[in-house]
């Protein structure tokens, strides 16, 4: 007879702590949109505004808040300060989200 696999609870518990940590960032309908953006690669600040309809200000905060968590990375070019995904977790997460929420073709 087969005997029931014991979890650790502390494996558990720490996986848990971990995966709510991936999950913060991206409660928050702008940031979202933003990193869902820029899975489609490398972008400016001018063109998330344009496309996403999200104000400078809002725009800059929500970026601030995805690269202070390792979301995502930047490089300058000229006055220009380009955007996009570093975190494969989080690249793994969006899939997930877009397979079940957004619009199928």
């Amino acid at each position: 007879m087969d005997t029931p696999t014991q979890i650790d609870m502390s494996a558990m518990r720490a996986a848990a702590t971990r995966a709510v940590a991936a999950l913060k960032p991206l409660a928050n309908e702008d940031r979202l949109l933003l990193l869902c953006q820029l899975t489609q690669g490398e972008q400016c600040v001018s063109d998330l505004e344009e496309k996403l309809g999200i104000r400078q200000p809002t725009l800059s905060q929500q970026l601030g808040v995805l690269r202070d968590q390792g979301l995502v990375a930047t490089r300058r070019q000229g006055k220009n300060i380009y955007y996009r995904v570093v975190d494969p977790d989080a690249l793994a997460i969006l899939q997930v989200l877009y397979s079940l929420y957004c619009p199928k073709d």
